[in-house]
C-alpha cells in the first residue's frame, strides 16, 4: 500500500485514524459519521494546506490558479447530527456497562438525550426511542438512536437552554434526596414545579437560577405531583458528559 511520509506524519491525520478506529471498533461512530469525518480533513488539507502544497509541488501551475476545491463543509448539519449521534452512543455505551445503574432508571424510564447546536424542536434532539427500562437489573436499550424520538427529556434540555443554561446533553434519573445531594456537591442545582407545564417551568427556574458563568452542568428536579413521577435530571455541554456524571454516583 503507498504511503506518503508527510501525510502520515501529520498529527490531524494520525488524530482523525486514532478517532475512527476507536468510534468505529466501539460502535459509537457508524461508517457514515467515520465518512463525513474524513472527507472534512481532506477537503480542509486541500485547501491552502498540506494537500494543496503537495499538489503544488506535483504540479506547479496549480500554484497560479485562483480555484477554490472545497467540496464539503466542515461545520455541515450531517456532520454535526452524526457527531451529536456518537455522543448519544457514547453515553449510552458509559451508562450500561456501569454496574448499579439499572438501579438509577426511574418507573417512567430513562433517556440519553443531546440537541443541535441550534435546537428549536425536539426534531432537533438526539435521543433512545422508547427510552431505557430496568429488565431484572439490567438497563435495557430498545434501539439505536435518532432524531425526534424523545418528548419529555428533549422537552426539559430545550427548556434549560431557553433559561440561558449553556447544555446540550441530558440523562434523567430516578428522583432520591440522596442523589440530588450528591450531584449539588459539585454541580449547580434548581428545582422545578412539576404541576406547571414543563418548558415553562424548567425555563423559569433554570433562568432564576442565576447560574456561573463557568458551570459546566445543571443538575434540575422536580419531587412530583399527582401522576406525575419526581425525576431528576442531569444536564451537561454534551449526552457523554452528562453518562458520565451519572456514571460518578455509583
Amino acid at each position: 500500500m503507498a504511503r506518503h511520509d508527510r501525510i502520515v506524519a501529520d498529527e490531524r491525520v494520525r488524530d482523525l485514524v486514532e478517532r475512527v478506529g476507536e468510534g468505529l471498533a466501539s460502535g459509537d461512530l457508524t461508517p457514515v459519521g467515520a465518512l463525513v469525518e474524513i472527507e472534512v480533513l481532506i477537503r480542509q488539507l486541500e485547501e491552502g494546506d498540506l494537500l494543496a502544497d503537495l499538489h503544488e509541488e506535483a504540479m506547479p501551475a496549480l500554484a497560479d490558479a485562483d480555484v477554490e476545491f472545497s467540496v464539503h463543509d466542515p461545520d455541515s448539519g450531517l456532520r454535526e447530527r452524526e457527531r451529536v449521534l456518537t455522543s448519544v452512543r457514547r453515553g449510552l455505551r458509559t451508562l450500561t456497562n456501569a454496574s448499579g445503574f439499572a438501579g438509577l432508571i426511574p418507573n417512567v424510564g430513562a433517556n440519553v438525550a443531546e440537541c443541535l447546536a441550534d435546537a428549536a424542536t425536539v426534531d432537533d434532539v438526539a435521543a433512545v426511542p422508547g427510552r431505557l427500562v430496568d429488565v431484572k437489573g439490567r438497563a435495557m436499550v430498545p434501539g439505536e438512536p435518532e432524531f425526534g424520538v424523545s418528548e419529555h427529556v428533549a422537552t426539559v434540555l430545550l427548556a434549560a437552554r431557553e433559561g440561558d443554561a449553556a447544555v446540550r446533553g441530558a440523562v434523567n434519573l430516578r428522583y432520591d434526596p440522596e442523589t440530588v445531594e450528591a450531584l449539588a456537591a459539585d454541580h449547580p442545582t434548581v428545582e422545578f414545579d412539576a404541576e406547571r407545564p414543563t418548558r415553562e417551568a424548567v425555563a423559569g427556574a433554570v433562568s432564576a437560577a442565576d447560574l456561573p458563568a463557568d458551570a459546566d452542568a445543571l443538575v434540575a428536579y422536580q419531587t412530583g405531583a399527582v401522576g406525575v413521577e419526581p425525576i431528576v435530571y442531569v444536564l451537561a455541554p454534551t449526552a457523554a458528559e452528562a453518562a458520565r456524571i451519572v456514571r460518578g454516583l455509583l
